[in-house]
């Protein structure tokens, strides 16, 4: 029963406790027993508050008993380590981190309105620069699916944590693909809201622009509850995921965006053509046609922006000397970006996105690989610098950053195993302020190929 109920998801744990089938601070025990036996192993929090944690369930239980509904009242929530969190330090995966924060993070006052229990803070790359999630100061995060592995980054901790069900579900952040590469490794549903849709405050525009919160979850309806609860605007994102989509017109496409001349690996392309086959059977009209990539937007846009962002980050950091010299390295780049470069690389991104988004003037969404190969072993970029780090790393998940510099929404549905035993995943890309789609399409797959009750190795 604990085990089934550590990996029921958000969604459901909310019904049984409203219904009284568990009580909130039941529902914590299950979480922090299971984080003292495989964190340590895992190494998905960087910091458990369990103190607080038992408050805030205990407030939510008497909430629940006198009647009160709220849609994640006494649920357990994981938060990146990029976000404040009142009375804790946001590390930022780093040494080099100031004093606790005095107040939540915009979001995660929204998680606490709804009910929601913050059970900790999960790991990150030291300023979550990289898609794998190591740094000397807290060590290596491990992916349950396989020990040697990494679970993707920079929300490593975050998707370790829900996959080994160590949290119902998590807050990440994504300003390069770092809510979608670890939901991809890790066998979890992750969206990137549209830009601007979940609250970064109070680091607005963060990467210049580049990142976005969102979630990371066992099921689509869990993910579409959070976006309810978080979202600046109109919501109804539940409601998306609970209906049948219209007949779609979909572009299945593996072309890796320029200028990386990576490929995908042949459990990647399958992953698109199956579902392709699939999605045909489902009713929707499917073609096969890629984006209009421009050849030099990855250097010209994203490039500066994600190494500028990384410098500011950098810059009001008390102990800039703790940090490890490949950050150094990215953050002298970065300072060499002027304000006026920065300013015509996000003039620039119009162009840029009007020749991608030109390929739904005849679809409705995009599908394309997760990645182009599994997760690397842990310690593979140990001995490497900034810049060959960054070009290894993104042969292997060259598919999502385009859509940071459009900042439109995309999503990662799962997809099977590979030869190796570690996850798949298919991407859906959807129009601009248009997740609604993406959240009704992702959940038909969810009903037609179920993935939430697969459990990894080391859970």
């Amino acid at each position: 029963m604990n085990s089934d109920i550590a990996f029921a998801g958000a969604a459901e744990q909310a019904r049984l406790l409203g219904d009284g089938a568990i009580t909130a601070p039941d529902l914590l025990d299950v979480y922090l027993d299971r984080i003292r036996r495989l964190n340590p192993v895992l190494r998905a929090y960087r910091v458990v508050l369990e103190a607080s944690a038992r408050t805030e369930a205990a407030a939510a239980q008497q909430r629940l008993d006198s009647g009160e509904r709220l849609p994640l009242l006494g649920v357990p929530v994981a938060i990146k380590d990029d976000v404040d969190v009142a009375g804790e330090v946001t590390t930022m995966g780093t040494g080099a981190y100031g004093p606790p924060k005095e107040r939540d993070a915009e979001v995660v006052r929204r998680l606490r309105d709804a009910g929601a229990v913050i059970l900790g803070k999960t790991t990150v790359p030291e300023l979550c620069i990289w898609p794998f999630t190591e740094t000397l100061t807290f060590g290596s995060t491990r992916n349950p699916w396989n020990l040697d592995r990494t679970p993707g980054g920079s929300s490593g901790g975050s998707a370790a944590a829900v996959a080994a069900g160590l949290a119902a579900m998590a807050l990440g952040s994504d300003g390069a693909g770092s809510i979608r590469i670890p939901s991809t490794w890790c066998g979890l549903f992750g969206i990137k809201p549209q830009r601007g849709r979940v609250p970064l405050a109070p680091h607005d525009d963060a990467w210049n622009g580049l990142s976005v919160n969102g979630p990371i979850a066992r099921t689509v309806a869990d993910a579409a509850l959070f976006l309810d609860v978080t979202a600046t605007g109109p919501g109804g994102f539940v409601a998306a995921a609970s209906r049948t989509p219209d007949r779609l017109r979909i572009a299945l496409s593996t072309k890796v965006p320029p200028p990386l001349l990576a490929r995908a690996g042949k459990a990647q392309r399958n992953s698109v053509r199956d579902a392709g086959v699939l999605l045909r059977e489902l009713g929707h009209d499917v073609v096969v046609r890629d984006p209009d990539y421009p050849a030099t937007a990855t250097l010209t846009n994203l490039i500066p922006r994600y190494m500028r962002g990384v410098y500011d980050d950098l810059a009001p950091l008390p102990h800039p000397e703790r940090l490890e010299p490949r950050t150094r390295a990215v953050a002298r780049i970065g300072k060499l970006f002027s304000d006026r470069r920065i300013a015509a690389a996000r003039d620039a991104e119009k162009r840029v996105s009007a020749r991608v988004l030109s390929i739904f003037d005849d679809v409705d969404v995009v599908i394309t690989p997760g990645a182009t190969t599994g997760p690397s072993r842990i310690g593979a970029y140990q001995r490497r610098g900034a810049v060959a780090t960054l070009l290894l790393v993104g042969m292997r998940v060259p598919y999502q950053e385009m859509f940071n510099i459009t900042g439109q929404p995309a999503a990662v549905v799962p997809w099977g195993l590979d030869g190796d035993g570690l996850p798949l995943s298919i991407q859906l890309i959807g129009r601009p302020d248009d997740e609604a789609t993406l959240l009704s399409l992702s959940a038909q797959l969810e009903s037609a190929r179920p993935w939430a009750d697969r459990r990894p190795p080391v859970s």
